[in-house]
């Protein structure tokens, strides 16, 4: 085979492969992207654009990333593993195993700070107050973690254990469908409540 027929027959298999690679580029480089972008701003915008919270029109947090509560007057979520703690940018878990001395310790002393910051909480510790979450930013605690943090909030607050708990009660976000997931309570939207109920 001379060297032109060769170079003709490489030519005819590039030119496909250039196309197909094009137009796929253009398919879902290009027209994906803008029609999913555009359906999820249309569907779910709130989602879409981060789940943002505003107060008195300031953004405040995101109810999809949990954050460190400091203040006794509020409740407190999940332990975070991911950076520095609380980071969105360096997301996950601590990798530790059920048997590591390094978990246990952490643990240990996870209790030993709660049981200090809630001294007049009577139920037993939720294990989603002493453990991290895989992602480390976990919106969310159980019902059970919140209503032992209760007493501390009420305290700090000047409230009634039982005005406190009945904003537990109503932000207590159920199965989803019915029988995905374990109830659950949104740190965030819990305590701004609790700000909007003084």
């Amino acid at each position: 085979m001379n060297t032109k027929a060769m170079t003709d027959n490489t030519l005819r298999h590039i030119w496909p492969s250039v196309m197909f690679t094009l137009i796929t580029i253009v398919i879902f480089g290009v027209l994906y992207p803008v029609v999913m972008t555009g359906l999820s701003q249309l569907i779910f915008p709130t989602q879409a654009n981060g789940s943002i919270v505003s107060v008195g029109g300031k953004p405040v947090a995101s109810t999809i990333i949990g954050q460190l509560w400091k203040s006794p007057k509020y409740f407190q979520g999940r332990p975070s593993a991911a950076g520095n703690g609380y980071d969105p940018t360096s997301t996950g878990a601590t990798n530790l195993g059920p048997t590591s001395k390094k978990l246990i310790g952490a643990t240990r002393s996870a209790i030993a700070a709660l049981k200090k910051a809630n001294p007049d909480a009577t139920d037993p510790i939720p294990m989603d107050l002493v453990t991290t979450s895989a992602s480390g930013i976990d919106p969310d605690i159980s019902p059970e973690a919140a209503y032992y943090q209760a007493p501390r909030v009420a305290r700090a607050r000047h409230m009634s254990l039982d005005a406190v708990r009945a904003v537990i009660a109503r932000h207590v976000a159920p199965r989803q469908l019915g029988f995905l997931g374990e109830p659950r309570v949104n740190v965030l939207e819990l305590n701004l409540a609790l700000d909007g109920a003084k």
